[in-house]
């Protein structure tokens, strides 16, 4: 049962339920009580956490994957990412890992941008951002139906906001992760002298 946290402003949570258990998520009905006494019922969502990655290449491209996505039923176009469900592995060995399954990337580089949550109003996930650089190919390993079917693509890192608004539904933590990246990288230089990020060509598909 969750205990209350700072700046709770007078709420606590007096107990909670498990309404139903995934494979993944689990469904919890929490009673909570108000600052006026009142108590609460909110549903909630219970989740493992999360790792997103920022895969930036050497000439300021970021590795992006398009897959299906079942509870908006489409395609999205987003940063590879995973769900922390291997016990005792640390988020940057899981942020290494998705990145290898999915792309076939392995970063010899992993800078954590930051850790939010996702969508706080009815869920708990917790997701740390990488940045990854200084990336060597190697052969992918995907795993399920929607991860054998996406597909990779490349974007100049500094129009990928703009590639991306095109797509309409967009996935929230790519933006955010796009973001970060951007900015974290804005005074580095790349190799030949360029501004990290500065697009070398055409994306790539």
């Amino acid at each position: 049962m969750s205990g209350a946290g700072p700046a709770s402003q007078g709420f606590s949570v007096l107990d909670e339920v498990a309404v139903a258990v995934g494979s993944r998520v689990a469904f919890h009905r929490l009673t909570v009580a108000g600052p006026g006494g009142e108590r609460l019922e909110r549903d909630v969502v219970r989740h493992p956490g999360a790792v997103a990655v920022v895969p930036v290449t050497e000439d300021g491209q970021v590795v992006l994957v398009r897959q299906y996505r079942a509870p908006v039923d489409r395609e999205l176009l987003e940063i590879p990412a995973g769900t922390l469900d291997v016990p005792g592995e640390s988020p940057e060995a899981a942020a290494a890992r998705e990145l290898e399954e999915e792309v076939g990337l392995r970063p010899g580089r992993l800078e954590e941008l930051c850790a939010f949550y996702n969508s706080p109003g009815f869920c708990d996930e917790r997701t740390l951002l990488f940045l990854a650089q200084d990336l060597v190919p190697v052969p992918d390993r995907r795993a399920g139906a929607e991860e054998r079917a996406m597909t990779v693509q490349r974007l100049p890192l500094v129009d990928a906001l703009a590639v991306l608004g095109q797509e309409g539904v967009v996935d929230g933590q790519t933006l955010l992760g796009i973001l970060l990246a951007r900015a974290r990288l804005a005074d580095r230089p790349a190799p030949g002298g360029a501004p990290a990020g500065s697009p070398s060509g055409p994306p790539r598909a």
